[in-house]
Parts: structure tokens; sequence; C-alpha cells
């Protein structure tokens, strides 16, 4: 079984191959701010999911109390995390606001994808 930090690889160096990708080609046609939102929401996303696994190994074999506030903790910590791309966007019209959303959705993104392009073949062998 993987660990956290091998996910974690897997699923950011996907992600930010797959924005800097995006982002590059959106520039070169002349939507800079998409591109750059793009990369500002990516790069916040990998924060949060780093933070999440940091959070994981904060939590095994501790009290429910104490496991309950280091949760509390980090899911505020982390939404006010996610806040600042959002708030980037708004100030500054060089980013834009949809694509920061959507960069800040990246890592969620690649684990769907990753788990639909492995489900249908899947599902074709099956049926065969």
């Amino acid at each position: 079984m993987e660990t956290v930090k091998q996910v974690q690889k897997k699923y950011i160096s996907l992600a930010l191959t797959f924005s800097i990708g995006v982002a590059l080609l959106l520039i070169l046609i002349g939507h800079k701010p998409v591109g750059k939102g793009l990369i500002l929401g990516a790069i916040f996303s990998v924060l949060n999911f780093i933070l999440m696994g940091k959070s994981i190994e904060l939590k095994l074999g501790r009290s429910k109390a104490k496991t309950f506030s280091i949760s509390m903790g980090s899911i505020i910590f982390r939404y006010l995390l996610l806040a600042i791309p959002l708030i980037i966007a708004v100030k500054y019209e060089q980013f834009n606001l949809v694509a920061a959303i959507l960069g800040i959705f990246m890592i969620q993104l690649v684990i769907l994808a990753e788990h639909v392009l492995t489900f249908i073949p899947a599902m074709g062998k099956k049926q065969a």
C-alpha cells in the first residue's frame, strides 16, 4: 500500500504538470490572466494537499478530544489558506478568478480523472 508521501508526490506531480502545461498554452494563445489564475490556484491546492497529509500524521495515537482539536484547527487553517488565491484573484486583474477557482480544485480533479481513466478500461474488460 502506498504511503501518504508517495500518494502526495504522485498527485502533486500530475496536478502541477497538467496545470503548467495548460497555463503555458493559455498564455501563448493570449489568455495570460487565465493561465496565471490557474497556476495560482494550483499552487495553493498543492499546499492544501500537503497540509492534509501532515494533519493525518498529527492525529495518529491521540485522544478523541485532541484529534478533534487538531482536525478543526487544520480545517480552519486550510480554509484560510485557500482564501488567499481567491482574494488575490479578486483584487488583481492579472489573475482570472474562475481559473484560480479551477486551480484550487486541481488535486481533486486529477484524482478523479485518474480513477475514471482506470475505471473505464476495467469495465470494458469485465464485459468482454
